[in-house]
């Protein structure tokens, strides 16, 4: 596979994971890695990296003459509790960098774009337990009204200028390789820091808000799955519900002290908690698992061994798992 990819908001949470899963796959020269400012991660240093802002038209077209990528993973984005302090830099950042993509896979005839959407398109009059595909949807935070406006446009441009976009919907993400970057599901990866360096976590969530969650692992497979698949397997093309697991603060917290047995949590809902109130507790994904085979590997307590094993070793600790 000699084609050459290009990965925008490479340094993220997921770009950082991706460009890794990528370059193992077409090769380290192959998979271009660009974002705003380059990330200290030794990912980085194994293939090109070049700085692009993607709201930055000429840059961009600069970017596609150079290296005439033949796909282009578009992830740069203003997540959910960082739009709402900044919501009109959220908005321009979300939308008029998809337009850029959007615009830019017809000029340079890109053959296919992979654009993430999340579960932010949800809202408060969507059925909260086992959400369907299609259902109201009136998301009330920047992050998800820019997000349902993507997968919008996404379809139309599919359907009216034949780009072929693919998305999924995300649910919380969490991994150990990256720190977390500013969502309302992060407090799901810095428990399991907190539990090896302090014994104790404060939640920004209350005890019991349940919400959606996938394992990076799980989501790492999901994107490359569907970017793999036939075009025709890929029938919808706002984007696809996707799901692995559903927990709460309080479940996590039971998960980790299998493990840490003295581990605790304490709890103190800020401003998050309102955006995760308006989310879904759990998600129907029937149709990604019947057009393109989604199946997750994880579940909370496969998930938490695995984070543990992983970030002990940071911080000089030895868990008999």
């Amino acid at each position: 596979m000699s084609e050459n990819i290009l990965v925008i908001g490479a340094c993220g949470q997921l770009g950082t994971e991706l460009v890794e899963a990528l370059r193992n796959i077409y090769g380290d020269q192959h998979v271009i890695a660009s974002d705003i400012r380059q990330s200290n991660d030794d990912v980085f240093k194994a293939g090109p990296f070049e700085t692009l802002d993607v709201l930055d038209k000429n840059n961009l077209t600069n970017l596609l003459q150079k290296y005439q990528p033949k796909q282009v993973y578009h992830l740069a984005a203003l997540l959910s509790a960082t739009a709402e302090a900044q919501p009109k830099f959220g908005w321009t950042l979300n939308m008029d960098g998809l337009f850029n993509v959007l615009d830019a896979a017809i000029d340079f005839k890109i053959g296919k774009v992979y654009w993430p959407s999340s579960i932010a398109v949800f809202g408060p009059n969507t059925p909260v337990n086992n959400t369907p595909q299609n259902c109201v949807m009136d998301p009330n935070t920047i992050y998800g009204i820019s997000k349902l406006a993507g997968e919008r446009y996404c379809e139309y441009y599919f359907q009216k200028r034949g780009v072929d976009v693919r998305s999924l919907r995300y649910p919380g993400l969490i991994g150990y390789k990256s720190a977390p970057g500013g969502g309302t599901t992060d407090y799901a990866v810095s428990i399991y820091h907190d539990a090896l360096t302090q014994g104790k976590h404060e939640c920004f969530l209350g005890p019991q808000t349940e919400l959606p969650m996938l394992y990076m692992p799980d989501a790492l497979k999901a994107t490359l799955d569907i970017m793999h698949a036939p075009a025709e397997k890929v029938k919808i093309r706002s984007s696809y519900n996707l799901a692995g697991m559903s927990f709460s603060p309080e479940e996590i917290t039971t998960a980790i002290q299998k493990y840490i047995p003295d581990f605790t949590s304490s709890y103190k809902p800020d401003h998050r908690q309102a955006i995760a109130d308006s989310w879904p507790n759990s998600i129907d994904d029937a149709e990604a698992r019947k057009d393109w085979g989604w199946q997750p590997d994880f579940d909370l307590d496969k998930m938490t061994k695995d984070m543990l094993v992983n970030l002990a070793p940071r911080y000089g600790k030895s868990l008999s798992i």
